[in-house]
């Protein structure tokens, strides 16, 4: 059959393009276009070749071979096949496993099957020499593409290079027109707007009932002039204490941090009331949700009324709005934390019919209600986010999810609130 076929090796043409314009081959350190990318290798194949192209091959690894961000969108590109093998982690260093064969498998069947008239190899891993030779043994030209070496030096295997029938180099020129290197020491996503609310909260005093009930947790009794002292001959006061400010009542007397589960025992204040310390001060309040729902430990801390009845975003959208929204995660959205959060709050605050909900959420920042913030995890999961990474759930996805999630609820809350016209 006179067609041509490309066979990516994705885990070398990343990261040559990595080490060529960021200077190391960590895949992190580039964006990548994967249209422009997809497009340029068909071109650039179907000139060298004189062939009309059947279809690329995109061989990738992945952990536990589950499709991320990038397999998604270029899985449902014209003429492109994505196949994963597995990507594993050992002494710090990330490994792909079963790519190479899988290359392997596909060449030889492609050549023995006499799909394609030639088969360009964007490859420089020389355990695919036996697949190139029974290639070409098959009547099949074999086109070997490299990436430019930062170095000027070979970044293939020197006998696979011997084997192919045409080689060519793909340059820094040709690279750049879909890849390109991040901006050093750039944020990974830009911080959410400041909230003077929350420098009020963490300046303002601790309840005294919150302070008991902090020493009693700690078993520190107080000593005769009032300060917690020691618990026991030799013990000393529990660390985290801090000095009181001059001029508070009480000055000088070293009060313990109470942890959310000394505060879950005080209970929550309603939201219309306006809590004290000394009848003057208003006291900070520590509200806060888990991945199974609001806590509930001897006080009233169920959610409010007022955030349960925000509507979730599954409940605001239509089943056009739905498929719609599959198209974009699968075409349009990269996947970064931040990005994402961004995606939800627009699809939530686009689709609100009542603008008081979204001022009422506005107030709940930092938190966000429980219901609305278990939806968008969810969400960020199909991203392959707040997966496990070195055995750890990976805490910064999920600040960057809920950061980008803010910022957008900020844009459009101020957007609600600009004069028309502006």
């Amino acid at each position: 059959m006179d067609r041509c076929v490309v066979l990516v090796d994705a885990g070398y043409l990343l990261g040559a393009a990595a080490s060529l314009l960021a200077g190391e081959p960590a895949r992190s350190r580039i964006t990548v276009d994967h249209a422009a990318l997809i497009q340029g290798l068909r071109q650039r194949a179907e000139a060298d070749t004189e062939r009309p192209l059947l279809r690329i091959y995109w061989f990738d690894g992945a952990p536990d071979r589950v499709p991320q961000p990038e397999h998604r969108r270029l899985r449902v590109m014209p003429r492109v096949t994505v196949r994963l093998g597995a990507l594993t982690r050992s002494d710090g260093r990330w490994a792909q496993k079963g790519v190479d064969a899988a290359m392997h498998a596909e060449l030889t069947e492609l050549a023995r099957n006499r799909a394609c008239s030639d088969i360009v190899l964007v490859t420089g891993d020389g355990d695919l020499l036996p697949g190139l030779m029974s290639a070409k043994e098959h009547g099949v030209a074999v086109h070997l593409w490299a990436v430019q070496a930062a170095d000027g030096d070979y970044n293939q295997s020197e006998d696979l290079v011997a084997e192919a029938d045409e080689r060519r180099v793909l340059d820094r020129a040709w690279i750049t027109g879909a890849v390109r290197a991040k901006e050093l020491g750039g944020p990974c996503a830009p911080p959410p707007a400041p909230r003077p609310e929350i420098a009020a909260i963490l300046s303002a005093p601790l309840p005294e009932t919150a302070v008991a009930a902090a020493a009693a947790a700690a078993g520190a009794g107080p000593d005769a002039d009032g300060r917690p002292g020691t618990n026991g001959a030799d013990r000393p006061a529990p660390t985290g204490e801090r000095d009181e400010p001059p001029g508070e009542p009480g000055s000088g007397a070293a009060r313990g941090v109470p942890t959310p589960k000394d505060l879950a025992g005080l209970g929550r204040p309603q939201a219309t009331q306006s809590p004290t310390v000394n009848g003057n001060q208003p006291a900070a309040t520590l509200r806060w949700s888990s991945d199974k729902g609001w806590i509930e430990r001897g006080g009233p801390l169920g959610e409010p009324a007022e955030t349960a009845s925000l509507p979730t975003l599954a409940q605001l959208t239509s089943a056009e709005q739905r498929w719609a929204d599959r198209e974009e995660d699968i075409t349009a959205v990269s996947g970064d934390p931040f990005e994402v959060g961004q995606v939800f709050a627009r699809r939530w605050t686009e689709r609100l019919s009542d603008t008081a909900h979204l001022q009422q959420l506005s107030t709940e920042y930092p938190r966000i209600p429980h219901r609305i913030d278990g939806e968008l995890l969810r969400y960020a999961a199909r991203f392959g986010l707040l997966a496990h990474k070195d055995d750890q759930i990976d805490e910064h996805d999920r600040y960057a999810i809920r950061a980008g999630f803010w910022r957008e609820v900020d844009l459009r809350t101020a957007a609600e609130h600009s004069p028309a016209g502006d």
